[in-house]
């Protein structure tokens, strides 16, 4: 007869693993799950989809013998492999913390669908397993996933159109132009092909990001008539904007037709024939005749309300004008404000364009400054795109900040328009004319602009503006971030406090089957905080759990003697030069700076600052606080010529914002020059991480009494 253990040993589950960064909560989540699998008496499989791209990747075998599939991620994962199994989806913290609650929970988990749909995944924006964790929101992903595929067209469309102009352009009466049949027209040309897949791709990668690839096609032919105004009677199109629009519109559209049943046999044409068919002929004819419509509304009605305002004070029609130009850079109300002010150069009046022409620049100037100004609240390539902005923004190409406005538009588009007033008002005050239908400081350089000093000083203050309130307001955001986060931390630590102390291992660990290793650590850890633990005799059994504990685990002399043996440990990467055994900082930043400094005695950090600054921009992407008094703070930067990592205990803790509510006592600071060669500093990273959810292993670690114990320790992660 079976019994009623061994019948539980027979579930089979799969999990995927996946960070943003790919880094330590992507194997932390993994070995934790595994961990949880364990004492539960569950077999799994668990896949990491880190830096180093997927391991212990799930076999159509796999899959097909599964009785469920738990994705603990913050970013997309291809579930199509799954359909027809119980699918579990959460964020990564989850897999972290509440790993036995995932694998009840699975076995009740919808089953996903053919179509796409999501089995398991909590409706966006709502609550994941038990503990109050949250999956990134669908419009979230949807809209950086967009943002992240638009990003390479908005560059490579708007460099190669200034260079053109830069090289081969000349200021005419009808405009900065490119002489016809020539060089540098065609390579203008090629880059306006970049900005005129800008819009339709925006739109196209969030609506694939709703619902896969059916809702592709309709995404991408309603963003291109959201970009032309022609189809709708409008001389302007939507600009980025109407590309959101048409691309939430085209995915939730997608998803609802998706729901229809279908005869079988009409079921494989539906995501290649009917569905785009039908969703890119609703979605189109929407927008040409509902959505349009007020476009084209708007863009006569502004035109002729500009008209009526230019016997009016020069200060508030040029603030006006700005606000217009930064509003949605491209879209109707830019296009508005631009060609209003490029008809009245004919007529003799070129105090308007002049207005706008200082507007224009401010855009991408101030997001590229603000990058450069506070570099730690911006990732890599928000940077990267930050020092294309400012070339754009040299030859008056707005749209090289529609990437920063459409990832942040509740920070970046009130800034833009703040800024943009502000240069529009000095341009009209100081009576700055433009005689081109152009904008930058390129317009300046080629003698089309009259008050060119004033024109400068206008441009200068309105990009300063908007870079010091960009950051402002995203600070302002962040911080409010960290707050909520905190109070929620709170709040669960106080629902879910069993007194036992940091270092008591979770339930995961008590099951059977968890070896006598195991099981040392377990007596061990309630005698280091006898009153925690409730014991009201404390000197009774700590004799023995010290005993038992010191019978599997190595002793300190031991430990130095290896130590003894070499300085370096993981590769080579730590030595004893970067192990701090007390660390004198009380804040997460001080901390980092501390820790670098120290990593700079090695010889290979060639600037400290941008270390720290790198270091805190991957902070600001997401706390690194990875729970279970640990933190490991990284950064990829030139700032260091070769990968080092160090490792300081703070016996006091250091608030870093874990989603479990404890302070880091532990820490790592992991960093590599951008062009490391190989994943290996990735892989030690990984092995790390997985090695740090050891209940005994993290008791050596803080144990250890100096620098050589402390290396003796972490030969320990293979």
């Amino acid at each position: 007869m079976t019994s009623p253990e061994s019948e539980k040993r027979k579930v089979r589950l799969l999990a995927v693993t996946a960070c943003p960064t790919g880094i330590a909560h992507t194997y932390m989540a993994a070995e934790k799950l595994a961990q949880a699998a364990e004492a539960l008496g569950v077999e799994i499989k668990v896949e990491t989809q880190g830096s180093i791209g997927a391991e212990n990747v799930l076999s159509d075998n796999d899959v097909r013998n599964a009785d469920g599939i738990i994705i603990a991620a913050d970013k997309d994962v291809d579930r199509s492999r799954f359909v027809g199994k119980k699918v579990l989806a959460v964020g990564v913290a989850e897999g972290i913390h509440h790993p036995e609650s995932l694998i009840e929970q699975v076995q009740s988990a919808p089953v996903q669908s053919a179509d796409g749909g999501s089995g398991g995944a909590p409706a966006a924006g709502t609550s994941g397993a038990a503990g109050g964790g949250k999956e990134r929101s669908i419009v979230y992903k949807a809209l950086m996933n967009g943002v992240s595929y638009m990003i390479p067209f908005v560059v490579v469309g708007g460099l190669l159109i200034a260079i053109s102009l830069a090289l081969g352009g000349d200021a005419t009466a009808k405009g900065y132009a490119i002489p016809k049949g020539t060089f540098w027209a065609d390579v203008f040309a090629v880059g306006v092909v970049g900005f005129e897949l800008m819009i339709p791709i925006l739109s196209g990668y969030i609506a694939y990001a709703i619902a896969d690839r059916p809702a592709l096609v309709p995404g991408m032919i309603g963003g291109w008539i959201a970009g032309h105004g022609e189809f709708y009677d409008s001389e302007a199109g939507a600009g980025f904007i109407g590309a959101i629009v048409t691309g939430f519109l085209a995915g939730y559209l997608v998803l609802w037709i998706k729901k229809f049943k279908v005869p079988k046999f009409a079921q494989p044409i539906m995501p290649i024939i009917v569905i785009p068919i039908v969703a890119t002929t609703a979605l189109s004819l929407f927008f040409i005749y509902v959505i349009g419509e007020p476009i084209a509304w708007v863009f006569t009605h502004l035109t002729d309300w500009l008209s009526g305002m230019t016997g009016s004070s020069a200060v508030l029609l040029g603030a006006l004008l700005g606000l217009m130009i930064a509003f949605d850079m491209g879209g109707p109300v830019n296009k508005t404000a631009f060609l209003f002010g490029a008809g009245l150069i004919a007529t003799g009046n070129q105090t308007v364009m002049g207005m706008c022409a200082a507007a224009i620049p401010v855009m991408p100037l101030g997001q590229g400054l603000a990058t450069l100004i506070r570099r730690r609240l911006y990732s890599q390539q928000e940077r990267e795109t930050g020092m294309a902005a400012l070339f754009m923004g040299m030859f008056g190409i707005s749209e090289g900040a529609i990437p920063f406005a459409a990832a942040r538009p509740a920070q970046v588009i009130p800034a833009n328009m703040l800024g943009g007033a502000v240069a529009g008002a000095i341009a009209g005050v100081a009576s700055v004319e433009d005689a081109v239908p152009h904008g930058g400081p390129i317009v300046a350089v080629l003698g089309a602009i009259g008050g060119v000093p004033m024109f400068f000083l206008a441009v200068a203050v309105g990009t300063l503006v908007t870079a010091i309130t960009t950051n402002a307001l995203i600070d302002i955001k962040e911080r409010g971030n960290r707050g909520a986060a905190a109070l929620a931390t709170a709040g669960a630590g106080a629902a879910s406090s069993t007194g036992t102390g940091p270092l008591v291992p979770e339930p995961v660990l008590a099951g059977a089957g968890t070896g006598a290793g195991t099981a040392a650590v377990l007596t061990k850890a309630p005698a280091a905080s006898p009153a925690a633990s409730g014991a009201t005799e404390p000197q009774a059994e700590p004799e023995a759990a010290t005993q038992a504990a010191n019978a599997a685990e190595p002793q300190p002399e031991l430990l130095a003697e290896t130590a003894a043996a070499g300085d370096e440990v993981l590769s080579g990467y730590l030595t004893g030069q970067t192990v701090k055994v007390r660390l004198e900082a009380g804040t997460k930043d001080a901390a980092i700076r501390e820790m670098a400094a120290m990593l700079a005695t090695t010889g290979k950090v060639a600037d400290p600052e941008a270390l720290v600054a790198a270091a805190f921009a991957r902070e600001d992407q997401g706390s690194t606080g990875l729970g279970e008094e640990i933190a490991i703070p990284h950064a990829k930067t030139d700032a260091v010529t070769a990968p080092v990592v160090g490792f300081a205990r703070s016996a006091e803790g250091v608030e870093w914002g874990s989603l479990d509510g404890t302070q880091a006592k532990l820490i790592f600071m992991i960093t590599v020059p951008e062009a490391a060669a190989g994943d290996e500093h990735l892989r030690i990273l990984a092995m790390l991480s997985r090695k740090l959810m050891d209940t005994g292993f993290r008791e050596r670690l803080s144990a250890a009494p100096d620098e050589a114990a402390v290396l003796a320790v972490l030969r320990e992660v293979q």
